[in-house]
């Protein structure tokens, strides 16, 4: 049975960008992926707290407007701005998107970052396009009327994450951003690589690629092999949303994560 996933009422004219989820102990931050929410971690929020104080991201152009450019560096400068209230430096967990962003924000402000996890995401995408999955997306039957109706178009995992993730009106489920915008988010992996960004991070890291990743081939082990204090781990029998897919292979792996890191 899937949980509600009502996302609860906003006063009106004002959104919520960074999350105070509560918990006590060194700030981690949470990163969402692409098409994603920061309601996507509510399920791992609860064990957590037992390892800091907990807040959840929703990325810009998720729900709200985006940067002007759709360059990686503006979301980094984005989550920055976000998180510049909280005065400890901070764990990040990202998954996918969030994962990048979250290296990219450790490498561009190394004072801010204690320690780091990226779930399924690696530095090279060059000469993917986005292009036929922008398309697939605009064919999509929205609005969704119904739970039942969404998870039986994406299945059990995704679409628990979607559930979360989408704009629920009146009359149902609607993606909660522009196509063309997480396309060209999307793209701009095709035409650059982030192995700069990721050898300049210092900081303790935790990579979890799951059995049935998106990522090219060895490349989340590469990043391993070029960083002297983090550690990879391979999920099995998960694909991209590792932490929903296997969450208990996940819950394990970031607990002695965090818990080494003292």
């Amino acid at each position: 049975m899937l949980e509600n996933s009502t996302r609860p009422t906003e006063p009106r004219g004002v959104r919520q960008v960074l999350h105070d989820e509560g918990g006590s102990g060194a700030p981690i931050v949470l990163l969402h992926g692409l098409m994603g929410s920061a309601r996507t971690w509510r399920r791992h929020v609860p064990w957590l707290r037992e390892h800091g104080h907990i807040y959840t991201f929703d990325a810009a152009g998720h729900g709200r407007p985006a940067p002007t450019h759709l360059t990686t560096e503006a979301f980094v400068d984005d989550l920055a701005a976000a998180v510049a209230p909280i005065d400890d430096p901070l764990t990040v967990i990202g998954h996918s998107m969030g994962g990048l962003h979250g290296w990219c924000f450790a490498a561009a402000y190394p004072d801010r970052v204690t320690a780091l996890v990226v779930e399924d995401m690696a530095p090279d995408f060059q000469g993917r396009t986005a292009a036929h999955w922008a398309a697939m997306i605009r064919a999509w039957p929205q609005p969704f009327r119904t739970e039942a109706e969404l998870v039986d178009f994406f299945g059990d995992v995704a679409g628990q994450y979607f559930l979360d993730s989408f704009s629920r009106r009146s009359d149902g489920w609607y993606l909660h951003g522009d196509v063309d915008t997480f396309r060209d988010i999307s793209e701009e992996w095709g035409t650059r690589d982030f192995w700069a960004q990721w050898q300049d991070v210092r900081v303790p890291a935790l990579l979890i690629e799951g059995e049935y990743t998106i990522t090219p081939e060895g490349q989340m082990q590469r990043m391993a092999d070029l960083h002297p204090d983090s550690t990879y781990v391979r999920i099995e029998q998960a694909g991209h949303l590792v932490h929903d897919d296997q969450p208990d292979a996940y819950r394990v792996a970031v607990e002695e994560f965090l818990g080494g890191l003292g």
